[in-house]
C-alpha cells in the first residue's frame, strides 16, 4: 500500500512538478501580497488621516482602525478570487470562458442585487462621513451596543448580554452614538418637598467639584458634574437635573459613581430622597 502510494507520489510530481511549484509560488504570493498590502495599508491610513480638531487621540485611533479594518477586508476579498484563477489557469485549464461567465454573472446579479448595492454606498458614507468607528457605542435600528467590525455592507454590534446584532448598512436611517468627541452626564435626582433648594444645589455642586478633583476619576472629567435645574415637580417629590461632560464611554461609570457619592452627601446632611407612596382612606359606613 505504502509502495502504491509513493509510486503515484512520484508519478504526480514527475508530471505536475512545474504546476505544483507554481501553485506553491501562487499562494506564497497571495500570502505576501496580504500581509504587505496590510502593512502598507495601516501606515497609510496613519500617516494620512487628518485629526479633526475635535478628535481625542482615541478618537482618532477608532477611526483609523474603521478605515484600515474596511480596506484590509476589500483587499482579501480580492486577492482570494485572482489567486484562485491563477491555480486553476496553471492546471491547463481555459479561464477566459471563466472569465466571460463571471462578468456574465456579474452583470445577472446586478440586477437582482439593488439592496446589495444601497448596503455598500451606505457603509461608504458611514465611513466618509465619519458616523461612527469601531469601539462606538450606539444605537440603530432597534439594537444598542459596542460597535465590534464595520464592513462595506454591515456593521456588527455586541450588546450588554453579548448578543451581537448584524445590521445591514443599507438599513441605516437613524444612528445615536453615545461616544463620538464626548458623552454627557445627565441624571435625575428626586428631593422632599421640605428641601431646601439652594441647600440641594450646593450639595450636589460640591460633590461634583470633589469627583472631578478626584484622582481616580478626574482624569475622566471634562466638566464636573453640576446642578442644572429643577426639572419637574413630581407627586412625590422634587426633581432636580445633574448634567456634566465626560470622555467618551465613561458617562455610565462616572454616573454611577456620582449617584453614589449624592446618596452618602444626602444622608449626612438630612436630605430625604422620597419614594412614592399611597395613602389609602377608609370611609366608615
Amino acid at each position: 500500500m505504502i509502495s502504491r502510494i509513493q509510486t503515484f507520489l512520484e508519478k504526480f510530481f514527475n508530471n505536475y512538478s512545474d504546476e505544483v511549484l507554481a501553485l506553491v509560488a501562487i499562494l506564497i504570493g497571495a500570502w505576501v501580497v496580504k500581509r504587505f498590502g496590510i502593512v502598507v495599508i495601516r501606515k497609510f491610513v496613519r500617516d494620512s488621516l487628518k485629526r479633526h480638531k475635535f478628535e481625542s487621540d482615541t478618537a482618532e485611533k477608532q477611526r483609523e482602525d474603521t478605515i484600515i479594518q474596511i480596506i484590509s477586508n476589500a483587499l482579501n476579498i480580492l486577492i482570494g478570487p485572482i489567486a484562485l484563477i491563477m491555480v486553476i489557469g496553471q492546471f491547463g485549464v481555459d479561464i477566459a470562458p471563466l472569465l466571460a461567465g463571471a462578468g456574465i454573472l456579474g452583470v445577472a446579479l446586478g440586477f437582482g442585487s439593488q439592496s446589495l448595492v444601497k448596503d455598500i454606498i451606505s457603509g461608504l458614507f458611514i465611513v466618509i462621513e465619519n458616523q461612527y468607528r469601531v469601539g462606538d457605542v450606539i444605537e440603530v435600528n432597534g439594537a444598542a451596543g459596542k460597535v465590534e467590525r464595520i464592513t462595506l455592507r454591515i456593521t456588527v454590534l455586541r450588546d450588554l448580554d453579548g448578543i451581537v446584532h448584524y445590521v445591514p448598512n443599507g438599513t441605516v436611517e437613524v444612528v445615536s452614538n453615545m461616544s463620538m468627541d464626548y458623552s454627557g452626564i445627565n441624571i435625575d435626582v428626586g428631593v422632599g418637598y421640605e428641601s431646601d433648594i439652594n441647600q440641594v444645589k450646593k450639595i450636589v455642586n460640591d460633590v461634583g467639584q470633589k469627583l472631578a478633583a478626584d484622582k481616580q476619576w478626574g482624569d475622566k472629567i471634562i466638566e464636573a458634574p453640576s446642578f442644572f435645574r429643577v426639572d419637574e415637580l413630581g407627586d412625590s417629590a422634587i426633581i432636580v437635573k445633574i448634567t456634566g461632560k465626560v470622555l467618551p464611554l465613561q458617562q455610565w461609570a462616572v454616573a454611577g459613581e456620582m449617584r453614589q457619592r449624592i446618596k452618602e452627601a444626602f444622608d449626612d446632611n438630612g436630605i430625604d430622597i422620597p419614594f412614592p407612596q399611597q395613602v389609602l382612606h377608609q370611609v366608615k359606613e
